[in-house]
C-alpha cells in the first residue's frame, strides 16, 4: 500500500518509509555493465463496452472471443466514474464491507459515524485475501468451490487528520490528546478478519452468524515463534519471558501455505509508535537506537494516530516505544514493544481457536506478500518477500526441512509451519550489472555482519527481529520499493512490482535522491493537471528465474501513459488499454496462469481510478535491450541501457477493472475452478476534502452505497465478487 498523490498528506507520510541511509549501491549500478552486453537475457484494439458497478446499477454490450490461449474479454476503458467496471459479460457485486457484522451482538451497519463493536464487524482497508475451500460440513476441502472461508486482511483507516474520519460521527478529534472510545474503535479496525462465503442459486454471500467466523486485531494474544522466541529484544511488560506479543498490525499482502494455513505480512507498523525527544539518552544510546531508527523511529517521532493518548490503561501505553522503566530488559514498560512488529504472521484460518504465530524466522521488515517458489517433495520449501519502502531489499527464506506430500492435509497445520517455517536460511538478494544476481545468507558466521559497525550481531535471533541491518552489513541492493511478488505456477518465476519512485532523478541532488541505473532507468517529468510529477511515477514490474543460490532478472513491465514518450518513458509500448500507474498487488491464477496486476495510483488518477490489469506472462528474457539516451543540464550525453520484456499484444495484457473515486485496487483470490474471483477496493474516498465533511454530495466517492450496498453515504472498503455471465472461467 502506498499514500497516494491525491489523498491529503500529514505532516509525516507513515506509508512512505525511508531509512536506508546505507551505503549499498542501488539496484544498478549494478547494472551499469551489463548496458554493453548483448543478449544477456534474449530468450527465445479499440475499447470495449464493460459492465458497471455503480450509482447507475447494471449495464453492459460487446463481447469476448473466448480464445483459451488468450485474454478473451474486451479490455475495459479508463474511467473517473464513482463505480466498479468490469469487462461485457461479467457481474461484480458487493460481498462484505467495511462494519458489516460477522460476530453474534453486532447490529446492521448505520455507516454514520456512531457505529461500534468493530471487533465483532469487518474491518477498514480491505487488502490481501486468500481462499480456503469448505465441504458441506464445514471441513477443509481444498476443491471446493462454492462454499469457503474467505481469510481478509484490514490493513489500516482512511486518515483526513490525525482520526479515521468516516467511522467516527463528527470526523473524529484531531488534536491530543484522543478520546478512548475514538482509539477504541481505530484499534479495532485493524488485523483480519475471516469470514464464511457461499454461492446459493449463482448468488454470493458472507454468513454473518457462521461459527467459522472471527476476527483477529491488534489486542489479539500471539505468540512469537522462530529464533527470535524468548529474544531480550521482545521482553516487554506484557511478556516478559519475550514469547509472546499482542495483535498484528498494517496487514498487507499475504501468502497460503501448501499445508492450507493464512500468512499476512505486517507492513507500516512503525508509524503507528511514538519515542520521547530523550529517548535516546535514556537507552544510554545503546545499539537498539541504531534499529529504531534504521526502522523509522527517531527520538521525538510523532504516532501516526496518537493511540498512546487514549489513557493510562496498558492498551494505550503500549504505543510509547520510550524507555520508561528502570528495569535492566524492558520487563516494566514497552522500550521493545515495536520489535514485536513487522513480521510475517501464520493464522489458521480454518480453526479460531489456534494462536496465531508470528514467524520470526522470514525477517523483520515492512512485509507485503510471502509467496511460495514451487514445491518438490524432497526439497526445501522456498518463501518469497519484499520490504516496501524506498531503498529496500528483497528477501527469500529457505527452510531446512525438505518437503513431505504428507504434511499437506496434516491435522495440526500451525506444527506443519513449526516445522519449515521456524528452522531455515534467511537471504537478501544483491544484482548484478551482468543479468544475474546472488542470494547472501544472513548469518552471523558471516564476518561482514558479525563485525558490523552499526550494530554488531551475535545471534540469529537478532538478525530475525533487526533484519535490515544484517541486509545493510553485506551490501543488498536498494530496490524501489518491493510490494507484492507472486510466483508464476508455470515455470516457478518470481514477480516483484516496485510501485514508484518520486526521488528518482537523472542528476541527483541530497542524500534523497537516486541516480539512474538499468533496473531504474526513467526520470521524466510528469504533468497532473497542473501539478508537475518528477521521477519514476508510474513504476514497473521485475521478475526473476532463481537458482540456488543466484537468479537472473529483467524488467517485466513498464508502467507508463500511453502517449508518452516511447524512448524514454513508455518502455513496454503500452496501449490505452494496457497504460497503468504504480503497480502494487499482484497475483497469480493458480487455474489459468493469469498474471493479475492492481494498482494503488496517485499519479495517473487525473485520467483513470485505480485498475486491476490480466496478463499472460512470458519469461525472463523474452525481450531485448533498450538504450535511453539523456542530456544533462550541462548538454552533456547520457546512455542508460535496460533490458525490457516482450512487448505486449492485445491478448496478452489488457485492462479488466477499473475501481471507485479514491480507491486502490488489492488482494484477489479464487475458487479453485477459476470461475469466481474476489478483489478488494480499498479506501474509496481517500481524497476526500476537510472542509465538506458535513456534506455528504462533496465526498469524492460515495461507493458503494451507491451501487445499492448498505445504509449511509460514507464510503467504505470492500470485498467484491466477479464472475462471468455465462459461467466460464475469468479471463477466457
Amino acid at each position: 500500500m502506498t499514500q497516494r498523490a491525491d489523498a491529503p498528506q500529514a505532516a509525516v507520510d507513515f506509508n512512505n518509509e525511508d531509512s536506508n541511509t546505507s551505503a549499498n549501491p542501488t539496484f544498478e549500478a549494478v547494472l551499469s555493465a551489463r548496458l554493453s552486453r548483448r543478449g544477456m537475457l534474449r530468450g527465445s484494439v479499440g475499447t470495449v463496452g464493460a459492465t458497471v458497478l455503480g450509482s447507475l446499477g447494471m449495464t453492459a454490450c460487446g463481447g469476448s472471443d473466448d480464445e483459451p490461449a488468450k485474454l478473451g474479454f474486451g479490455a475495459v476503458a479508463k474511467s473517473l466514474a464513482d463505480v466498479v467496471s468490469v469487462p461485457a459479460g461479467y457481474t461484480a457485486s458487493v460481498l462484505y464491507a467495511l462494519g458489516d457484522p460477522i460476530l453474534a451482538g453486532a447490529s446492521a451497519y448505520k455507516n454514520d459515524g456512531t457505529d461500534t463493536d468493530f471487533d465483532k464487524r469487518g474491518g477498514d482497508h480491505h487488502d490481501g485475501m486468500e481462499w480456503f475451500g469448505l465441504s458441506a460440513d464445514g471441513k477443509r476441502s481444498d476443491n471446493a468451490t462454492d462454499r469457503g472461508l474467505l481469510a481478509i486482511n484490514h490493513e489500516a483507516t482512511t486518515d483526513e487528520r490525525l482520526s479515521s474520519f468516516f467511522i467516527h460521527a463528527n470526523g473524529g478529534t484531531s488534536t491530543l490528546p484522543r478520546p478512548a472510545s475514538e482509539v477504541d474503535k481505530e484499534v479495532a479496525l485493524h488485523g483480519i478478519a475471516v469470514i464464511e462465503v457461499a454461492r446459493m442459486a449463482g448468488k454470493w454471500a458472507y454468513s454473518t452468524n457462521s461459527a467459522l467466523n472471527f476476527r483477529l486485531t491488534p489486542l489479539s494474544a500471539m505468540e512469537i515463534s522462530g529464533p527470535a522466541r524468548g529474544s531480550a529484544d521482545l521482553v516487554t511488560k506484557y511478556s516478559p519471558t519475550g514469547t509472546m506479543t499482542r495483535g498484528t498490525l498494517n496487514n498487507c499482502g499475504t501468502g497460503k501455505t501448501p499445508w492450507g494455513t493464512f500468512l499476512t505480512g505486517e507492513e507500516n507498523w512503525f508509524g503507528y509508535f511514538t519515542r520521547d525527544a530523550a529517548d535516546d539518552a535514556a537507552r544510554g544510546n545503546d545499539k537498539s537506537v541504531a534499529s529504531l531508527k534504521r526502522y523509522g523511529r527517531t527520538q521525538g517521532a510523532a504516532s501516526r494516530h496518537g493511540w498512546e493518548t487514549g489513557g493510562s490503561a496498558d492498551q494505550y501505553q503500549r504505543w510509547n516505544n520510550s524507555k520508561t522503566g528502570s528495569s535492566a530488559n524492558g520487563s516494566d514498560d514497552y522500550r521493545n514493544e515495536m520489535n514485536g512488529m513487522g513480521y510475517i504472521v501464520e493464522i489458521d484460518a480454518y480453526d479460531k481457536s489456534r494462536m496465531a504465530k508470528k514467524r520470526t524466522g522470514l525477517g523483520r521488515f515492512a512485509h507485503e506478500s510471502a509467496a511460495f517458489g514451487q514445491v518438490t517433495a524432497g526439497q526445501p520449501l522456498t518463501v518469497y518477500m519484499g520490504d516496501d519502502s524506498r531503498g529496500e531489499y528483497i528477501y527469500k527464506f529457505v527452510s531446512t526441512a525438505l518437503w513431505n506430500a504428507a504434511d499437506a492435509n496434516a491435522a495440526d497445520r500451525l506444527a506443519v509451519g513449526d516445522k519449515y517455517l521456524d528452522s531455515g536460511k534467511l537471504y537478501v538478494a544483491k544484482f548484478n550489472s551482468d543479468g544475474t544476481g546472488q542470494w547472501v545468507e544472513l548469518t552471523v558466521a558471516n564476518s561482514a555482519i558479525a563485525n558490523y559497525s552499526a550494530f554488531r550481531f551475535t545471534n540469529a535471533a537478532e538478525i530475525a527481529v533487526h533484519t535490515r541491518l544484517a541486509a545493510d552489513a553485506v551490501g543488498a541492493t536498494k530496490m524501489d520499493r518491493p510490494e507484492w511478488n507472486a510466483v508464476n505456477p508455470v515455470n516457478g518465476e518470481i514477480y516483484f512490482t516496485l510501485t514508484n519512485n518520486s526521488n528518482r532523478r537523472l542528476e541527483p541532488s541530497g542524500s534523497s535522491q537516486m541516480g539512474l541505473d538499468a533496473a531504474n532507468p526513467r526520470a521524466y517529468t510528469d504533468m497532473k493537471g497542473t501539478a508537475r510529477q518528477d521521477g519514476n511515477s508510474h513504476g514497473h514490474v521485475v521478475r526473476m528465474k532463481d537458482g540456488t543460490s543466484s537468479f537472473t532478472w529483467d524488467v517485466y513491465l513498464f508502467g507508463a501513459e500511453a502517449g508518452a514518450d516511447k524512448a524514454l518513458v513508455n518502455l513496454s509500448s503500452l496501449t490505452d488499454d494496457q497504460d497503468f500507474s504504480s503497480p502494487d498487488g499482484l497475483a497469480f491464477s493458480k487455474s489459468t496462469g493469469i498474471c493479475w496486476i492492481q494498482t494503488d495510483d496517485g499519479a495517473y488518477t487525473d485520467v483513470t481510478n485505480c485498475m486491476m490489469l490480466a496478463a499472460v506472462p512470458g519469461q525472463v528474457g523474452d525481450g531485448g535491450k533498450k538504450t535511453l539516451a539523456y542530456t544533462k543540464a550541462d548538454g552533456s550525453k547520457v546512455d542508460v541501457s535496460t533490458y525490457v520484456g516482450k512487448t505486449p499484444t492485445p491478448e496478452t495484457l489488457k485492462r479488466f477493472l477499473v475501481g471507485p473515486k479514491g480507491c486502490e485496487i488489492t488482494g484477489l483470490a479464487e475458487t479453485p475452478d477459476g470461475k469466481t474471483i474476489f478483489v478488494n477496493i480499498q479506501h474509496p474516498g481517500e481524497g476526500t476534502a476537510m472542509a465538506n465533511v458535513t456534506d455528504p454530495t462533496k465526498y469524492q466517492s460515495q461507493w458503494p452505497s451507491n451501487a445499492g450496498y448498505g445504509a449511509g453515504k460514507r464510503p467504505r472498503s470492500a470485498t467484491i465478487v466477479i464472475t462471468k455471465n455465462d459461467g466460464g472461467v475469468i479471463g477466457s
